[in-house]
């Protein structure tokens, strides 16, 4: 009789995957989500394309990357192909877009580093925790959370497109659109920390539970 092997999942909790599910490779959602990784280097590569032709490609690739996120877990459960390979690489591609887009972003003074820095600190900080704590304590998503990848998405394609589209708007409407983003991005950043505060007191919870049944 055969078992199942557990998966370690982001939160720290493990579910069966059943034979049917290896380490799959060869699959249309782990395909979507190569892409994105891919598009990484091609986002960054905008930024040294003078003129509109960057500006327009960073935020063209930017969407595209930001859509696939949607696109591969749709077919994931439409097509019924989850695997433990996919469920490593989503999220390593979401942060490498990010991290690569807010960095570009800030170095070519589009972006307030102060924010850029308190948002990837706060990636590092749980990230860390995440995998401390993987099979010891669940870290269920904190409903801030999606908000502030809401906010944060919309912050950087704001910042990509509005110097893109700036020669077609008035000169306060260009400078207006690029505020927004801005402050949306520092929305994210108040958002990423509170989010943050949540996942560091259900992970104190979470080993003060787990002790009493370590010392039974």
């Amino acid at each position: 009789m055969t078992t199942s092997a557990p998966i370690i999942r982001g939160a720290g909790a493990a579910e069966p995957v059943t034979e049917a599910d290896p380490l799959r490779v060869a699959s249309w959602p782990n395909a979507v989500t190569g892409l994105r990784i891919v598009l990484v280097p091609v986002l960054v590569g905008s930024f040294f394309i003078a003129g509109a032709s960057g500006l327009w490609l960073g935020f063209a690739v930017f969407a595209a990357a930001a859509l696939s996120d949607f696109f591969d877990g749709w077919l994931a459960r439409r097509l019924d192909q989850h695997s433990l390979l996919g469920r490593i690489l989503d999220p390593i591609a979401d942060k490498l877009l990010v991290a690569a887009a807010l960095v570009m972003l800030a170095t070519d003074g589009r972006a307030p580093a102060i924010a850029v820095v308190a948002i990837l600190a706060r990636e590092l900080l749980i990230s860390g925790l995440r995998e401390a704590l993987a099979g010891k304590v669940a870290l269920p998503v904190q409903p801030l959370a999606k908000w502030k990848t809401a906010a944060q998405m919309v912050a950087i394609a704001l910042l990509l497109l509005a110097p893109a589209i700036a020669p077609w708007l008035t000169e306060a409407t260009g400078a207006g659109l690029a505020t927004a983003g801005e402050g949306l991005l520092w929305l994210a950043a108040v958002l990423t920390w509170a989010s943050a505060i949540g996942y560091v007191r259900g992970a104190v919870r979470g080993l003060r539970a787990a002790r009493p049944e370590q010392e039974e």
